[in-house]
């Protein structure tokens, strides 16, 4: 059995770990608030780009931008993978990672070549000790406030390698926040952009009644300047999706580790009781035993 004095060090430093997860969870909680107000004020925006863009898809075609064609023959994947910089949120980053990995086994299994963009230092640690092609990486983004401008360069990036067919495929993974207790990974492509499909409201007499947009100039123009934002509007919703996930998941992992830390103080102080009173009837024991010398 450990000495009293073991114990008594032990139940200390669990209570100043636990002060230190109860300060980070109230951190994360605070930075939570801020990343969620954005991402859900951002949503609507995106979600409005994408049906004025399907709107003007329809009438140019989809053969009017080299963005939209695939390619005849895929040869060169590019994975952009979107993970935090820091750690101490559980599973959150070995999740993405995860589902990078299984996304790489699957096109090089077709004989593709794949590389990476990354988001945030566990993704980039994770590609150096894979040894897998690295084009770029950001740092100090997610989890962090930051301006459309980086979706907008990293995109423009991701664009003009496209075109220039230094990449067949683009895909993007990222994390997307369902509530606090589930942020899964998902997998979107980028480009080509993948056909918009638009609702057929004839079909539903309840759906929402779709304006006829007067287009100036021709749908062709428009769609070489809306089909880049599109790309850039999908990496900023990434970003904060992602970000939003990391406080709630780093929330929730701080928040286990102040119970356990409760739940090891408990058993700690009742180790510490039970070793006290062995050593008080340790003591009691060597004086009736004096006594009774003594008497004797």
């Amino acid at each position: 059995m450990a000495s009293l004095k073991e114990v008594k060090s032990k139940i200390s430093g669990v209570k100043k770990t636990k002060q230190i997860t109860k300060a980070m969870k109230m951190v994360a909680t605070s930075k939570l608030r801020g990343c969620q107000m954005v991402m859900e004020s951002f949503r609507p925006y995106a979600k409005k780009f994408s049906e004025v863009l399907s709107n003007i898809v329809e009438k140019a075609g989809e053969e009017t931008s080299p963005l939209m064609s695939p390619r005849d023959e895929v040869r060169h994947v590019h994975i952009v993978l979107v993970t935090s910089d820091r750690g101490l949120c559980g599973g959150f980053n070995m999740n993405l990672i995860d589902k990078a990995e299984s996304l790489m086994a699957e096109k090089l299994a077709k004989g593709y070549k794949v590389s990476f963009t990354n988001f945030g230092k566990k993704g980039r640690d994770w590609c150096r000790k894979t040894k897998v092609e690295l084009a770029n990486t950001y740092l100090n983004i997610v989890g962090s406030k930051f301006g459309f401008a980086v979706a907008s360069k990293s995109g423009q990036e991701l664009i003009n390698g496209y075109l220039a067919e230094n990449y067949d495929e683009v895909y993007i993974i990222y994390a997307t926040f369902l509530n606090m207790a589930n942020q899964p990974p998902v997998v979107n492509q980028l480009l080509p952009i993948p056909v918009i499909e638009k609702k057929d409201a004839s079909a539903d007499v309840n759906s929402e009644y779709m304006a006829e947009h007067i287009i100036e100039p021709s749908p062709a123009e428009l769609l070489n300047e809306m089909l880049p934002r599109n790309i850039y509007i999908q990496i900023y919703n990434a970003l904060l999706e992602t970000s939003t996930s990391e406080h709630a998941a780093r929330m929730r992992a701080m928040d286990n580790a102040t119970k356990a830390c409760d739940d090891m103080i408990d058993s700690l102080t009742l180790a510490y009781n039970k070793a006290r009173q062995a050593a008080i009837t340790k003591e009691l024991m060597d004086i009736v035993g004096g006594a009774e010398a003594l008497r004797g």
